[in-house]
């Protein structure tokens, strides 16, 4: 099965999935891969351009090979906002998408607090894609066809 796990960033996405997957699942996270390719000291969450970008090729690298696999495997894939053209694809995978957001002012309170500022403008982007949407409270839903 393939989860792909949606939020705003600092909505608990990880721990969404740590919840859930086991150690035998595969799980894509753009962060954790941009850490496992920098070095010690590296800060956690406010990676150069260059290391974003080698990790990004190496996620997408990582998204075509899981998906030969999901008979074998459950994969989790954590992927803030995709687009339509995204969205479409997991779908033809059998992918239950899932929205992960305990609401903004948390969001935005966590991101102050633990993340890096530009975060705030990630943020601000997903809930404004939420509004036109249709959604506009906290949640944490499991339903693919709710996108």
């Amino acid at each position: 099965m393939l989860y792909v796990v949606t939020g705003p960033p600092a909505a608990g996405k990880s721990t969404w999935i740590e919840a859930r997957a086991r150690p035998s699942d595969i799980v894509i996270d753009l962060d954790r891969i941009t850490r496992a390719l920098t070095g010690p000291g590296a800060p956690q969450w406010n990676h150069s351009p260059t290391a974003s970008r080698i990790a990004l090729r190496a996620r997408y690298a990582a998204i075509d090979e899981a998906l030969k696999h999901l008979d074998d495997t459950d994969v989790y894939l954590i992927h803030t906002m995709p687009s339509p053209k995204w969205l479409a694809r997991y779908r033809r995978h059998g992918a239950e998408v899932v929205a992960v957001d305990p609401g903004r002012d948390i969001v935005m309170q966590r991101i102050q607090d633990m993340r890096a500022p530009g975060l705030q403008a990630v943020a601000t982007r997903w809930y404004k894609q939420q509004a036109k949407a249709g959604y506009s409270r906290p949640v944490t839903r499991q339903a693919s066809r709710a996108w």
